[in-house]
């Protein structure tokens, strides 16, 4: 084997039994264990077992049509410290696609041997190593091996009809050496004179092939004789297909094997490294239909997403999941069409909207809230059952995420229900924290970003937006009005007030204040905790206790009696708010799914007062060092306390001045006209014990500082930007302007 110059043109097969006996840079043969969402294992021996990360895929995780078992080549990238094998994804999937395969074993004596070698003795498959000549086109006179095939059995079936002459004792003396030298010459490379000696031999054989020719009518008879077969067995089955009787997909759990027909919209193309799988929906459930017309190549190219098309197909079972092998797809247009159309949109309806909102507890900004909810929740089962993805946009605090929880621990189960693949809620459901309560360009142009290139690659359709407790002032209309250009669904629930201009933008607004309700004593998580038992009212005890966990302070009672009715009392309660306030801080533009749902509904106590813990020690420290660098003044008929936050806080680390603010205000706040400064070098965030009009504060702040270049950054978060050249100014202007409300 020594024309292999590079072991990269070569696969191993592994036997050794640790992971840091594999080379890395080498090919191997593994066997697929099994999937996780973030990869496939697969073993390279025994008790050595390696990740393929998805990232390492050239596609999309749930496109790989790997089963358990499937013996497949991966390259070793890593071996850490912990044995953990890190591999790499290998175009070449088939021992021909490699010029040879060796031997890894480190302590036996074949390490090296090519695996041919043992496959008299019972040992591995042989592969074939001899290289390829370079020649890719055959010469002139050389049959393929399918025409030799053909030829051979042509010539045995015509020696069966005809008495032939034996062969004469010359040829077979011939032939004889000729294999010998055949068997001699196995394993070394083919010479000129062997192609050339193959194209004479070749055109012998062709030769003495036409010189006896199988008679016309004879072939004419059999040629009949198969085109009438084949047209008949064409129409036997047009025939049971117009026969074929339709189907809905909630019902071929029990039809796998059967050969069945079924009508819905496309939701879904996605290709795989085998066949094309087609997601298909119909007015009950939606299903995997895979159709195959040649390894990673597109099936029925004209079809695309939102197309309604009639499927025939056998159901089986792959994975444990249900799925159609199509046999037949057709588009329907026309009156056939439209039918389907309608059938899917009168089921959709009456799936989609909720019968009446029951709200948790009594509260008189939710039930003013009442049809808005509704119609939020329509949209969002809409979303689920049209195979649209919900992308949730939430603020970076306890209450952000306590509502973004609530409606995910609603959605998921619906997604669950509706779509057959195991990865789907990961597919369909996204929670994306925001740093402020402004849907700003900057997130808005991430999200277009993500659903367009999911569009153009993967066929998917245009995710809804919901903004639970952003998106609903004016400062958010840069954002809002870029998904609506590309028509994304928008829905925007808030429990302080909105502005008029949102409330032309969005689909669907939710919000107690556009109602006449006074909703001051209300926060998002608790009317995000109702939309979510609208949405799905099975998780209606799972998120009973959530609207507590969202206030800080002054929760109304009826939401702290339903959380202890529910084993909820006031210290886990403040537990549960603590950590997840702690856990909203950091990394916050992941949504940590899997840790807030164990922190909120299924870790015991033990989770969330560790956390906690960790909290109060960081905000204690924080508190302590800024009361005592507070500034007290007097300023008009307020009281001021103000601190700089940039001489007397740890800017990158935990509290985030938000929250450090809120905190100290609660503590310091005296009397009913009191303001709390967190002064910043080119920010302040300003609390008070009264209604502030922060634009109104920052309009006339303006006035008496020109050159300040203040401006209203947060309305819900009270920030306010400034010039860093002007901060005294700022400040100054700010408490006048205050005081003035006041």
């Amino acid at each position: 084997m020594d024309w292999i110059t590079h072991e990269e043109d070569v696969w191993f097969e592994f036997r050794g039994n640790s992971p840091h006996q594999l080379v890395p840079g080498r090919f191997y043969k593994g066997t697929v264990d099994g999937y996780a969402d973030f990869g496939v294992f697969v073993d390279l021996a025994s008790n050595v077992t390696g990740l393929l990360h998805r990232s390492e895929l050239d596609r999309r995780l749930e496109s790989l049509d790997w089963e358990p078992g499937d013996e497949v080549f991966v390259q070793v990238k890593n071996v850490r410290d912990n044995g953990n094998i890190d591999l790499g994804w290998s175009i070449r999937q088939s021992d021909s696609e490699f010029r040879g395969a060796r031997i890894h074993d480190p302590d036996g004596d074949a390490d090296g041997q090519p695996v041919e070698q043992e496959a008299e003795s019972g040992g591995p498959t042989t592969v074939k190593t001899r290289p390829k000549t370079g020649k890719t086109t055959k010469p002139a006179g050389v049959s393929t091996s399918s025409e030799t095939a053909d030829s051979e059995s042509d010539a045995d079936s015509q020696s069966e009809q005809e008495a032939e002459p034996e062969a004469e004792p010359e040829q077979d003396a011939a032939s004889e050496p000729e294999s010998e030298s055949d068997a001699g010459d196995e394993d070394r490379a083919p010479t000129a004179g062997d192609v050339v000696d193959d194209i004479a031999a070749n055109g012998e054989s062709e030769q003495e092939a036409d010189a006896e020719p199988e008679p016309e009518s004879d072939l004419e008879s059999e040629d009949d004789a198969e085109v009438d077969a084949e047209q008949e067995a064409e129409a036997d089955a047009d025939d049971a297909a117009d026969e074929a009787e339709r189907v809905t997909l909630a019902g071929i759990d029990d039809r796998v094997g059967d050969v069945i027909r079924v009508e819905g919209e496309i939701a879904s193309v996605r290709q795989t490294g085998g066949p094309t799988v087609f997601e298909l929906r119909d007015e009950t459930a939606i299903a995997d239909c895979a159709a195959f017309v040649e390894a990673g190549v597109r099936a029925y190219p004209e079809v695309e997403v939102g197309d309604y098309v009639r499927i025939d197909g056998e159901v089986e079972r792959r994975r444990g999941e249900l799925q159609i092998e199509t046999e037949e797809l057709t588009i329907l247009d026309g009156d056939e069409g439209d039918t389907v159309a309608q059938r899917l949109a009168d089921a959709l309806s009456d799936e989609a909207r909720p019968d009446a909102v029951a709200p948790l507890a009594a509260h008189e900004p939710v039930a003013a809230v009442g049809k808005s909810l509704l119609d939020a929740a329509e949209a969002i089962r809409r979303a689920v059952l049209e195979s649209r993805p919900i992308v949730v946009r939430h603020t970076a605090t306890a209450d952000g995420y306590v509502a973004g929880a609530a409606v995910e621990r609603a959605v998921l189960p619906l997604i669950r229900e509706e779509h057959p693949r195991d990865d789907a809620e990961y597919h369909y459901f996204t929670r994306r924290p925001l740093e402020e309560a402004v849907y700003g360009m900057d997130a808005a142009t991430n999200d277009v970003t993500r659903m367009l290139e999911d569009r153009d690659r993967h066929d998917e359709k245009l995710p809804l937006v919901l903004l639970l407790g952003a998106g609903s002032t004016a400062e958010s209309l840069d954002g809002l009005g870029l998904l609506g250009v590309y028509g994304s669904e928008r829905v925007v629930v808030d429990a302080a007030p909105a502005d008029d201009e949102v409330a032309a933008e969005v689909d669907v607004l939710v919000n107690p204040a556009r109602e006449g309700a006074d909703a001051r004593d209300l926060s998002v998580g608790a009317l995000a905790s109702t939309l979510s038992v609208a949405v799905n009212d099975d998780v209606r005890d799972d998120v009973s206790h959530l609207p507590a966990v969202s206030y800080w302070e002054n929760c109304p009672q009826q939401y702290l009696d339903l959380a202890e009715s529910h084993g909820f009392d006031a210290d886990r309660v403040r537990e549960l708010r603590e950590a997840v306030a702690l856990e909203a801080y950091y990394q916050s533009y992941q949504d940590k799914r899997e840790l807030i749902a164990d922190l909120l509904f299924d870790a015991d106590e033990g989770l969330a007062g560790h956390v906690s813990e960790q909290f109060r020690i960081k905000l204690e420290d924080e508190i302590e060092t800024a009361q005592a660098n507070l500034e007290r003044r007097e300023v008009g008929a307020i009281s001021a306390a103000v601190l700089d936050s940039d001489a007397y806080s740890h800017r990158f680390d935990f509290p985030p001045t938000g929250l450090l603010v809120d905190e100290l205000h609660r503590r310091t706040r005296e009397g009913d006209a009191f303001v709390t400064v967190a002064l910043g070098m080119d920010e302040l965030y300003l609390r008070a014990t009264g209604d502030l009009d922060l634009r109104a504060v920052v309009e006339s702040a303006a006035e008496k500082a020109p050159a300040a270049g203040l401006a209203a950054a947060g309305i819900r978060e009270g920030r306010i930007e400034f010039l860093t050249g002007a901060r005294d100014e700022a400040l100054e202007a700010v408490l006048d302007a205050a005081a003035e409300q006041f």
